[in-house]
């Protein structure tokens, strides 16, 4: 082990431990413990609000990628590339671990996909060869059950022959978990990709139809699908949402879009802005908008993105607070700010080896939010 690992050792990281920090307590609430993560809990603490949860597509629910062409197995090396930590020393690249982590070891610490873009086969023959018993193993976790009939909406031939998930099982069992839990929710999907229209048809068929073999309950939940999706388009005069003759624009207040969003049923979806992101460097600035009243006892939202990152130069959702309660005015909040009470950066690994996954970051996420809600007020 070289000098960079072991720094990367002694602070904690374990080789066998592929949580990759999904559990991170917000910053200004250190003092708040999580909840064991091998539980659910069955009640809450906290006052209950309408959750708006905001759901990115690609590496977040689904393993693959309509635009970059990625199959499941393409995706998930993808990934894997994005949370493993290393830096250049005299002209080399050196690792700084041996296990995946969505938070850098160390300050000077960067990710090999942050200095050297997008590799093919990345642990397959490319450098992170290391890294390949980790996707082995959620390869084999997404795989499609053998006794299953391959289903030709909810399955999807890898590039390796083997059927997968298409639509992780654990955004299905948040659908049911919050059910169960009596809370009041609604979906939105936000993608930059092309991916929408197939997501929301199938979506509306396991709701509606119970075609998930896994799942063929849910249309007791009786959640309503809107399969017409939106777009949301920006640019340095304004945001503009559509959705079917639906036309809003924050010429006439950003209020308005928020409680657009607030007001949403069931589930739908959005698609965002990828050139806007684009121009605007990929920073915060250019990110996917989400509108946020600290004031609104009734409503909070959470967007949930693999590309949630706490460096506001690389991040992928642009967080607009409102500063009164009855203004329009918004002020860019800093991702860290709003880690783990609005935002919550997708770690796949989890997101594929644990079925209550996303359950459990919401809930990290409702009490965050009213601790802080409850200390503002103190």
């Amino acid at each position: 082990m070289s000098g960079s690992e072991q720094s990367c050792a002694k602070a904690g990281t374990s080789n066998k431990d592929y949580r990759t920090n999904g559990c991170e307590t917000h910053p200004d609430i250190s003092d708040f413990a999580e909840r064991p993560a091998s539980s659910v809990p069955r009640s809450l603490s906290v006052q209950k609000k309408k959750l708006v949860l905001h759901f990115d597509l690609n590496n977040t629910i689904l393993v693959s990628d309509a635009v970059t062409k990625q199959g499941t197995v393409a995706a998930l090396e993808y990934f894997l590339s994005t949370v493993t930590w290393g830096r250049m020393a005299k002209g080399r690249w050196e690792w700084m671990c041996d296990s995946p982590s969505l938070l850098p070891p160390c300050e000077s610490a960067v990710t090999y996909y942050s200095h050297f873009g997008r590799v093919p086969s990345f642990t397959t023959v490319g450098p992170g060869k290391r890294f390949r018993k980790v996707l082995e193993e959620h390869l084999e976790l997404l795989r499609w059950p053998s006794h299953l009939e391959p289903d030709k909406e909810l399955s999807v031939k890898g590039e390796d022959g083997k059927l997968y998930h298409w639509i992780l099982p654990s955004f299905f069992q948040l659908l049911q978990d919050l059910a169960s839990q009596g809370l009041e929710f609604s979906i939105v999907f936000r993608t930059f990709g092309t991916d929408l229209p197939r997501v929301l048809m199938v979506v509306q068929r396991v709701l509606e139809q119970g075609t998930h073999p896994l799942f063929p309950d849910l249309p007791v939940l009786q959640l309503s699908v809107n399969a017409m999706g939106g777009r949301i388009r920006c640019s340095s005069k304004n945001t503009v949402l559509t959705q079917g003759e639906e036309r809003l624009s924050t010429r006439d207040g950003e209020r308005l879009l928020y409680q657009y969003m607030s007001a949403s049923q069931g589930l739908s979806g959005f698609q965002d802005h990828f050139d806007w992101w684009a121009r605007n460097t990929f920073s915060i600035l250019g990110g996917k908008p989400l509108w946020i009243d600290p004031f609104d006892s009734t409503v909070q939202h959470i967007f949930i993105d693999d590309n949630i990152r706490q460096n506001d130069e690389d991040t992928i959702v642009h967080p607009k607070v409102f500063l009164d309660p009855e203004s329009s005015q918004t002020r860019t909040a800093s991702t860290s700010e709003l880690y783990d009470l609005c935002l919550v950066q997708n770690d796949l690994l989890r997101a594929i080896s644990d079925p209550t996954y996303f359950t459990k970051r919401i809930h990290v996420c409702m009490e965050n939010y009213e601790r802080n809600l409850q200390q503002g007020c103190n």
